[in-house]
């Protein structure tokens, strides 16, 4: 395998790089007679395309959704459901100058070490443009999941120092962040612009929450729930850590602090994130994504070329100054993705699900 699928029941294959004719998915696995309309999964698209406020990257992408196969009368046919989305705004001339130089914080590097060439305009197949395709196939998931009484909510709780003091969902499509603190939107919006001003960029934390997920979900040992939404998450470009539950934090805990009691009604905390064993409890799953400032400045860096002389580099084009606001759908997307799939390999666990 080349690393281009993901999942083993629900599955699916991306395809296309940032400069190329499109970018695309096919999903295999879908359960026959899901009802689903190219305008829903155009919903989550639009969450995610780019030039929608003077927080993200300026290039125009309408990122119109063309389902090709596996749905008809706006249900799944059981077959593969293949879908595309055409690239329109590149400027590929934007990289031209740097076309022999390896970016530093990109996969120009390690491509170029792993293949002998590399697609240098906007980093090809590694650019996070090709995270579209996902959030393609992560409505369908999406939809599968919302007719089990599933929801997934994202949102960004830290821009830079920046930190949320409160959670109010309904705030979250308020504003260009996601964010589902008005008063901290603000503040992180300017933390943005501040280094927006400086060619720079900043990192950002976003937080995904699955309710409604039933207990029993996972495989143990090496496909536990847990394991697979971490390979899901730290998959998504820009990400470097990945929490569930309590996460890092749980070094200054005790026993006694940590552990999630019990009572006939329930657990009474949720400091496991949901997850017990590699496999879901019934409450609420939490995951944190931990992401890495924007690699493309325009400040001078140091760098080689490919011939492994010293040079400078300043990256120029279109670029988010924090890729934290946009990965906010990305993340709900392989949240999804990854439920989906272990939705139905649970069917097989018990005689009476067959």
């Amino acid at each position: 395998m080349a690393g281009n699928s993901f999942g083993q029941v629900f599955r699916i294959t991306t395809f296309g790089e940032s400069h190329g004719v499109a970018l695309g998915v096919i999903v295999d696995g879908c359960p026959a007679g899901l009802p689903i309309a190219a305008e829903e999964i155009q919903r989550d698209l639009d969450r995610r395309k780019p030039g929608q406020s003077a927080l993200t990257t300026q290039r125009r992408e309408s990122d119109r959704v063309q389902i090709l196969s596996g749905v008809f009368e706006d249900l799944t046919t059981g077959t593969p459901i293949a879908m595309v989305v055409h690239n329109e705004d590149m400027r590929s001339q934007d990289y031209a100058a740097t076309k022999d130089l390896f970016r530093p914080g990109h996969a120009d590097f390690t491509y170029w070490k792993k293949y002998g060439r590399r697609d240098y305009r906007g980093g090809g197949r590694a650019s996070a443009r090709e995270t579209v395709a996902r959030v393609a196939a992560g409505a369908i998931a999406r939809k599968l999941l919302a007719a089990q009484g599933i929801a997934i909510i994202g949102y960004v709780t830290q821009v830079g120092p920046v930190k949320i003091t409160k959670k109010d969902f309904s705030a979250i499509n308020q504003n260009a962040l996601f964010c589902p603190d008005a008063d901290a939107a603000e503040a992180m919006a300017n933390v943005i612009k501040e280094a927006q001003a400086k060619k720079d960029s900043i990192g950002a934390l976003v937080e995904v929450v699955a309710q409604g997920v039933p207990a029993g979900l996972g495989e143990p040992v090496f496909d536990k729930l847990d394991a697979d939404l971490a390979k899901a998450m730290m998959s998504i470009n820009a990400v470097k850590g990945v929490e569930i539950g309590d996460g890092f934090r749980v070094v200054e805990l005790r026993g006694s602090q940590n552990c999630d009691p019990i009572t006939p009604k329930g657990f009474t905390s949720n400091h496991a994130g949901g997850i017990l064993g590699g496999i879901s409890n019934g409450d609420e799953i939490v995951v944190r994504l931990a992401l890495k400032p924007t690699s493309s400045i325009a400040i001078e860096q140091d760098t080689i070329d490919i011939h492994g002389k010293p040079a400078k580099i300043a990256t120029k084009g279109r670029h988010d100054p924090c890729v934290g606001i946009r990965a906010v759908p990305i993340a709900e997307a392989m949240m999804a993705l990854v439920l989906a799939d272990h939705f139905l390999r649970d069917r097989t666990s018990q005689m009476e699900r067959l």
